[in-house]
């Protein structure tokens, strides 16, 4: 992507990162910080309060989420990001942020095994995208691999593993709010994934590197390692 001339490509990431970050204080003002209970006086509902270690875990998973976010933004992102995109990021996880936090905020339900698998899950989906990031940005570093195509480390198991990986920690977010309208944000995101970013980019390698590329296709699937 390209951003406008006579603009910092570091005002997009900011801009990002300061909006994401007051997401991140609106959700923990919604789940520990009476916010609920204040909407529920200026709107005249009767939405009950979760319990108090479910909105505890949610708000983790916002924290989490938002340094995962800002690394990625600061360290391994480095195209540059149009401004149209640093509008629609943060409207994205807005629905992590604030969407999430009102689902499973207002769950009574005790702490049982289930929130303990959508814990393993977040951190497991966590992993995976950070990883691979990390591994891709390590092996960009060194300018022998210049207009070459990465397809070490995770990416060996799947074209997109931080897409995947990123549907498995959206996916355990919205196990934990055990909320079942929650299911429509991590099918939202495998549709977009499966038939729009992942064949989107798929193109894009295809032009750059040619059979190189064809042949890590072939070898590799392009979503869930193994499967699709």
């Amino acid at each position: 992507m390209l951003y406008e001339k006579n603009e910092s490509p570091m005002a997009q990431r900011r801009t990002i990162v300061l909006a994401e970050a007051a997401l991140m204080v609106f959700a923990a003002w919604l789940l520990v910080g009476g916010g609920i209970a204040a909407l529920n006086g200026l709107l005249g509902t009767r939405v009950a309060e979760g319990s108090l270690g479910r909105r505890i875990l949610l708000l983790c998973f916002v924290v989490v989420t938002f340094a995962r976010m800002t690394t990625m933004i600061f360290v391994f992102l480095k195209r540059p990001i149009k401004w149209s995109e640093a509008v629609a990021v943060p409207f994205g996880f807005g629905l992590y942020f604030v969407g999430y936090s009102v689902l499973g905020g207002t769950r009574t339900a005790s702490i049982d095994w289930l929130d303990g698998l959508a814990i393993a899950l977040f951190v497991v989906g966590g992993l995976i995208n950070t990883s691979a990031e990390l591994l891709r940005h390590r092996w960009r570093g060194d300018p022998a691999h210049t207009g070459t195509l990465y397809t070490g480390g995770l990416l060996r198991y799947s074209r997109h593993i931080n897409y995947f990986g990123d549907f498995v920690w959206v996916s355990a977010w919205a196990l934990l709010t055990r909320n079942v309208w929650s299911i429509f944000i991590p099918a939202f995101l495998f549709c977009m994934f499966v038939f729009y970013n992942a064949p989107t980019l798929d193109k894009h390698l295809a032009e750059r590197y040619g059979t190189a590329f064809d042949s890590y296709r072939k070898r590799t699937k392009m979503f869930i390692p193994f499967l699709l």
